[in-house]
């Protein structure tokens, strides 16, 4: 484990935090722990950079943004504190800083809850720091989620001089859930990255999960099927609708990418999702019954380790007032989504 001073001697002197015991270090030295994305190439990405390149210039442009990151770690320190290096900020009218930028911090006791967002200034412009103090003393259980948006070159964990710092305990399903999609899948327009709908539902499940969302270029490429179908995963969550151009594109390559993924993952739960819609449009319609034919025909073949959900079950709890745009979800909507892709991982888990 390094304390930053030992990499930048400058870091000490620059630092704007005024406790005068408070000590850096590298976040992806042990004990810490990084789940979600790997560091490779001067920044944490959520596949390789090879790979991303071979599918899209596209997914080659965000699949460096740490969407699904987080960092954990056990602490008895009385504060933590980040200092982040964020090469690029992106700054967009529908979607809060706070997601598409922000770290948020969560403490499990009975179960994880949560506490702090580090709320990066405004007019950043290659990453900031913030700090969270605890109330009370004693050894706690630490997650802080990377933004939904951005590329993060380094993150570096502010703790108390002389605390201990330990290794996270596991989680209950360390296998991850591996879920490809969309800027929804992506986490657009969370308004922290603690809100999206896959760290619901690691939360609420104990479990690891790895997010493939691409916001505008999920596609069904063969060349991200060939990569999804060779990851150890424990559930394979299917949703690209919104991303597939038209609805003979989606035809041409939705069952093919699901045959792809089944071809190398026999007994492997599968959970098809169309668009998270409540009211649906005649191409909606034509669109979801393309998605639902690749649920049927695997159901005809035999295939009982594959789920579908419908669009407006999806959005249930929120309606038509669960977005920000009339596409991409506010934090109701993806509770929403949470709550109805949960209730089918209730059944597989």
């Amino acid at each position: 484990m390094n304390d930053i001073s030992l990499i930048d001697s400058n870091f000490a002197v620059e630092t704007k935090l005024e406790e005068s015991d408070l000590r850096f270090f590298d976040a992806k030295e042990a004990p810490f722990r990084v789940y979600g994305v790997f560091y490779e190439n001067g920044c944490f990405r959520r596949l390789p950079e090879a790979v991303a390149a071979n599918v899209s210039r596209g997914v080659k442009a965000l699949h460096a943004k740490s969407s699904g990151g987080r960092v954990r770690f056990r602490t008895d320190s009385p504060y933590v504190a980040i200092h982040a290096k964020l090469p690029r900020i992106y700054r967009m009218s529908h979607f809060a800083l706070t997601g598409s930028a922000g770290f948020d911090l969560y403490v499990r006791e009975e179960e994880e809850k949560y506490l702090k967002t580090f709320v990066p200034p405004y007019g950043m412009e290659d990453g900031y720091e913030s700090i969270f103090r605890f109330s009370t003393e004693g050894m706690r259980e630490i997650t802080v989620n990377f933004p939904l948006y951005s590329i993060v070159e380094d993150l570096y964990i502010g703790l108390q001089e002389g605390s201990s710092i330990l290794p996270p305990t596991p989680y209950k399903i360390e296998k991850p859930v591996v879920y490809y999609g969309s800027s929804i899948t992506q986490g657009g327009c969370a308004s922290r990255p603690g809100t999206s709908y896959q760290s619901i539902l690691s939360r609420r499940f104990d479990c690891d999960y790895i997010n493939l969302g691409f916001s505008g270029n999920a596609k069904g490429e063969e060349a991200m099927g060939e990569y999804i179908s060779n990851l150890d995963m424990s559930v394979f969550v299917y949703d690209y609708d919104y991303n597939a151009p038209s609805v003979e594109h989606l035809q041409n390559t939705h069952e093919r990418m699901f045959l792809q993924i089944r071809e190398k993952h026999k007994e492997l739960p599968i959970i098809i999702l169309p668009s998270p819609k409540y009211y649906l449009s005649a191409t909606d319609e034509k669109r979801r019954e393309v998605i639902l034919n690749t649920y049927r025909n695997a159901r005809a073949r035999g295939d009982e380790n594959v789920y579908f959900i419908e669009n407006r079950k999806l959005m249930e709890l929120a309606g038509n007032e669960g977005t920000v745009d009339g596409a991409h979800p506010t934090d109701l909507g993806f509770y929403s989504m949470a709550k109805a892709i949960g209730d089918v991982l209730e059944t597989i888990f």
